[in-house]
């Protein structure tokens, strides 16, 4: 529980901040990287009900999620098992639907 409550307000800082710059694709650096207590099909889960259009796969014991259209995904989240806890990684896509403040308020809310 302690753990938890240290990672709380990194979770939220990664969450409000802002990566406003030029369009960028899936191999680029990521907006949001932090670490849940929660698990990766808990994460998954809350995400697909407070998200549109999310499509979840799994490779290589990750959980790989897109969000947007299949052909034009807006992000990129990877959930990946790490010692009790889930890494969780945010790549931008090609557009921003949902905008990145639901996709981030999303993720703070999901990863607590």
């Amino acid at each position: 529980m302690k753990k938890l409550l240290t990672l709380a307000p990194l979770v939220f800082l990664a969450a409000c901040g802002s990566s406003r710059g030029p369009e960028s694709g899936a191999g680029s650096e990521p907006m949001v990287y932090v670490s849940s207590a929660r698990t990766s099909s808990d994460i998954a889960r809350c995400l697909d009900s407070r998200l549109s259009r999310v499509h979840a796969s799994k490779n290589n014991g990750s959980t790989e999620l897109t969000i947007g259209s299949s052909s034009n995904a807006s992000y990129f989240i990877t959930l990946t098992p790490s010692r009790g806890a889930t890494v969780v990684k945010v790549v931008r896509g090609a557009s921003e639907d949902p905008p990145e403040e639901q996709l981030r308020f999303a993720i703070a809310r999901c990863t607590t």
